[in-house]
């Protein structure tokens, strides 16, 4: 083993000492709108005679590697005239601001930047989700902020905690890496809540990459990676502000400001506080439709950076205390059957960060990064009279070295990483403790020939202590056919530790009993993509088509098994085969000004092996189909915005062992819900009003035998459709720039 690791060293010591001189350029691009400097993302930037190129990110940010004899920058962005810099070597970010709008016989011709969009040069089916497109509606946290993606959907996981789930390419959100600028983040026992744990007015911007990502990220993404970028000192509000209010009930603020201390030294603060404390039961089974809550959370973040060094440090503080169950229950009279059935989850989180990097005077594509991050979860418990309590202490680690071989189309990033997971779990009287530790080394090859060939092979190996050492490869290919047909490919394994109970915890809220038949193991899958875009004009707009067919093929799996008794719920390891086929159309086109419609439609083939017998895998959606429409008017003075939701059915687990009572049907109706909200700008003010589920659509007895939750058929997990009704909200957002 110490062998392997030596020659891997060694290798990727003789590859960094074959380095040679390029330019890089980075900064930000702006537009100027009523005299105010906007941050103008999707603008594409290359290198003039080439299609060697970048896009903008949300704050307008953009990284330009160097092209060898190419000296001019284009900057391009429809409805702009193209904008061409001499670029001269320089350390300091580069700052642009796009000419006006191309005019044509004194007429203007103008866009609006999409808030959702797709990076033509991107060679990784990724999609970037900007602030913008996060206030069409509510979007009180990351778990609200999905609602006009076709490619991700959110779901209750039961009905009495008001846990949410997402769910992409067919499989759970387990599968997916969730990362918070890069790092990976919310794993373990943040794993059912920590959706809720990302206040929306905090995000910049979210980034969705279906598929199998960069090995630079590690080794856990199976499905795909979700990462968040939040706001930074460097370029975001002065002071935001942002008060919302349901008619169920749900109160919620948020605020962020920035402060410049020095000229290199910036810092922030964002807040949130959260209430829900309206007791309702609009089923009348007895049961709160919605917990009650109340959510504490704060970020203080730094900066620090020179022309050759930058620095960030940021610490959060989360404090909840959740309360749910029967409308009886009194969290202050003694736990039994008397007082009723009761759920309370009291949850204390604190995370900290650390990153730096360095980029070298006399090779300025060549750059160093640290990142390491330090997260404390404490969750105490109670499900009825199930007791579980939980305790998370983990390190992250990783140091990237980039650069490049010979010439800037052939770079690499090379590093090392640590992964360290301390758990202690207790379930009544059992205990289940744990200690992770993962050491790896990564080496990632990109070439791009500046036209249409891009191509990202990446090989990582980890050592599990637990596990032993497993490598991860990872393919990600790209071709143009021209400017408007390009073709996308993906490759790679991904694995994953699991944590049964945090992953699972609706398991806690029914009586089946729950039986490890084995000691799980590392689940292990293969996933393959494939994804192809066109770009066709249609009456001076374009409208962009996307195809996206994917696989996933799983070596092993830890199986929770629903079907099997009705009285338990197994868990074991896979047995035979378990496989997700998804296959997604989606069309964006501005049908008249100022209108822009989103169409798209996914079938979900889902399969998986319960006890010797290849089944669908229960609660997954066979299909879904999205319209989404966004209209502002004129200088965007209003704005309306709807989106409806088509569910397919879905296999439910099997209650034939229950009294006909408590039966259900094998699989669930297909439903549509429709969303709306519109939205007042007024200088630095905007007030939205809006609904959710506008249909009234709800699930039935959501909780089986809820007149008997102590007895033997009580499940509460069963969920596949909305449990509340028509929800009405208001709010406001005032921004000073």
């Amino acid at each position: 083993m110490l062998k392997h690791f030596q020659l891997l060293f060694l290798l990727l010591f003789l590859l960094i000492h074959q380095i040679s001189y390029s330019q890089q350029i980075k900064g930000f691009i702006y537009e100027s709108v009523n005299g105010d400097t906007i941050a103008l993302p999707g603008v594409n930037i290359f290198w003039e005679g080439t299609q060697k190129g970048t896009v903008s990110d949300a704050r307008g940010a953009f990284t330009l590697s160097g092209q060898k004899g190419a000296h001019n920058v284009i900057f391009s962005f429809v409805g702009y005239a193209n904008d061409t810099l001499h670029f001269h070597e320089s350390t300091k970010p580069l700052i642009h601001i796009m000419s006006q709008p191309l005019t044509l016989n004194e007429v203007e011709i103008t866009t609006h930047a999409k808030t959702s969009f797709v990076s033509r040069l991107s060679t990784v089916n990724a999609t970037t989700i900007t602030s913008g497109e996060l206030q069409r509606a509510a979007c009180c946290n990351l778990s609200e902020s999905f609602e006009t993606s076709a490619s991700v959907d959110v779901s209750y996981s039961d009905a009495v905690t008001g846990a949410k789930q997402i769910e992409m390419l067919g499989l759970a959100g387990i599968y997916t890496q969730m990362m918070s600028e890069n790092i990976p983040n919310l794993r373990g026992l943040a794993t059912s809540f920590g959706l809720g744990y990302v206040p929306g007015s905090w995000m910049e911007s979210i980034q969705v990459s279906k598929g199998t990502s960069s090995v630079l990220n590690g080794y856990e993404s199976i499905s795909g990676q979700i990462n968040v970028e939040y706001k930074k000192p460097a370029d975001s509000e002065r002071f935001f502000l942002n008060l919302y209010q349901s008619h169920s009930g749900r109160s919620e603020g948020n605020f962020n400001t920035r402060l410049n201390i020095t000229k290199n030294l910036k810092t922030m603060l964002l807040g949130h506080i959260s209430t829900s404390s309206s007791r309702h039961d609009d089923n009348h089974d007895g049961f709160l439709d919605e917990p009650l809550y109340t959510q504490y959370n704060f970020f203080n973040r730094w900066e620090f950076s020179l022309p050759q060094f930058e620095f960030q440090f940021g610490i959060k503080a989360l404090k909840e205390d959740r309360r749910g169950g029967q409308l009886s229950f009194d969290v202050s009279l003694p736990r039994d059957s008397n007082n009723g059935y009761g759920v309370e989850l009291l949850t204390d989180r604190v995370e900290t960060f650390l990153k730096t990097g360095y980029v070298f005077a006399n090779r300025p594509a060549t750059s160093l990064g640290i990142q390491q991050q330090f997260t404390y979860h404490q969750l105490s418990s109670f499900f009825g009279l199930n007791d579980y309590d939980a305790n998370q202490i983990s390190y992250y680690g990783n140091a990237l070295f980039q650069s490049f071989i010979g010439n800037t189309q052939h770079a690499y990033t090379t590093g090392i990483s640590l992964v360290y997971d301390q758990y202690e779990e207790q379930l009544n009287d059992s205990l289940f403790g744990r200690t992770e530790k993962v050491p790896g080394v990564f080496f990632q090859y990109t070439y791009s020939d500046g036209e249409k060939i891009n191509l990202i092979a990446g090989l990582r190996a980890d050592h599990h202590n637990q596990f032993g050492l497993f490598i991860t490869p990872r393919l990600h290919f790209r071709y143009s056919f021209n400017a408007h047909t390009i073709l996308r490919a993906s490759a790679g394994k991904g694995f994953r530790s699991t944590n049964v109970l945090a992953e699972n915890t609706s398991m806690l809220a029914s009586s089946r009993r729950i039986v490890f038949l084995n000691s799980p193991r590392m689940e292990e899958a293969w996933n393959y993509g494939i994804n192809i875009s066109k770009h066709i004009d249609i009456g001076n707009r374009e409208l962009s088509i996307n195809a996206d067919l994917y696989r996933t093929d799983f070596i092993n799996q830890v199986i929770v098994d629903r079907d099997s008794d009705v009285n338990m719920i197994q868990i074991y390891n896979l047995n035979g085969s378990s496989y997700s086929n998804s296959f997604q159309l989606e069309g964006n086109y501005e049908l008249i000004k100022g209108l822009d419609v989103t169409a798209a439609f996914r079938i979900n083939d889902v399969k998986m092996t319960f006890d010797e017998t290849l089944l669908e895998k229960p609660l997954v959606n066979k299909y879904k189909g999205l319209l989404s429409l966004s209209y502002a008017t004129n200088l965007k003075k209003w704005q309306f915005d709807l989106t409806s939701q088509f569910n397919g059915q879905t296999r439910l687990p099997s209650t034939d062992g229950y009294p006909e009572i408590h039966q259900r049907e094998t699989a669930s109706p297909a439903y549509t819900i429709i969303h709306a909200q519109i939205t007042k700008f007024y200088r630095h003010w905007n007030i939205y009003l809006g609904g959710e589920n506008l249909t009234n659509y709800k699930q039935k007895h959501p909780v089986i035998a809820a007149e008997n939750p102590f007895g033997n058929h009580f499940d509460s997990s069963m969920i596949w459709g909305p449990i509340t009704g028509v929800k009405v909200y208001a709010g406001l957002r005032y921004t000073l720039e």
